[in-house]
């Protein structure tokens, strides 16, 4: 069978390839145009899974007429509802998750100057105590020190200074 004067089984080939083409496209570059998606209500008119089932569609009706074990239309129609199932399995187990998943918790070392926290082990002139560090993510503990060398009590506020192989250099927090 013949479509826009090419057999069926090289159309089904040239749409894989395109469609496989822009896949790669827009997993590399697709932080550019989610913008210009935003605005389409309809979630299954997302970009991802137009191309996702273009490429199953085309590969379907590839295998389908190559091995000729079915005719064209019904070869077709096996592959359209092949490409729908495969699309939504992608769509409710994989993309949906990743869309919905929050941000690593993790943080550097960088990320504790500047904020403040309680002593929950009093820090000596020249020794180490232990600080609570609280936020939204969670409460962290790290051990440290004064950085004016002066003896912080028990339970005061202070305030990250520097980091330093992980001991934070800490000073009461007057403000609170």
């Amino acid at each position: 069978m013949d479509v826009f004067g090419l057999p069926l089984q090289t159309l089904y080939l040239y749409i894989l390839m395109i469609s496989g083409i822009l896949t790669l496209v827009f997993v590399f570059f697709g932080d550019v145009f989610d913008g210009l998606f935003e605005a389409i209500p309809v979630p299954f008119l997302q970009p991802t899974l137009i191309l996702a089932f273009l490429t199953f569609f085309s590969a379907g009706g590839f295998i389908s007429e190559k091995t000729a074990i079915v005719g064209s239309g019904l070869g077709a129609v096996l592959s359209a509802v092949l490409a729908v199932v495969l699309v939504t399995c992608l769509n409710v187990f994989v993309l949906v998750p990743l869309s919905s998943a929050e941000e690593s918790l993790s943080y550097t070392e960088a990320d504790l100057k500047g904020r403040t926290g309680e002593i929950i082990v009093s820090v000596p002139k020249d020794g180490f105590g232990e600080v609570l560090l609280i936020s939204n993510s969670g409460k962290i503990s790290k051990p440290a020190v004064s950085f004016d060398e002066e003896e912080i009590p028990y339970g005061t506020r202070v305030l990250v200074v520097e980091v330093n192989k992980g001991v934070l250099s800490v000073i009461p927090d007057e403000e609170i």
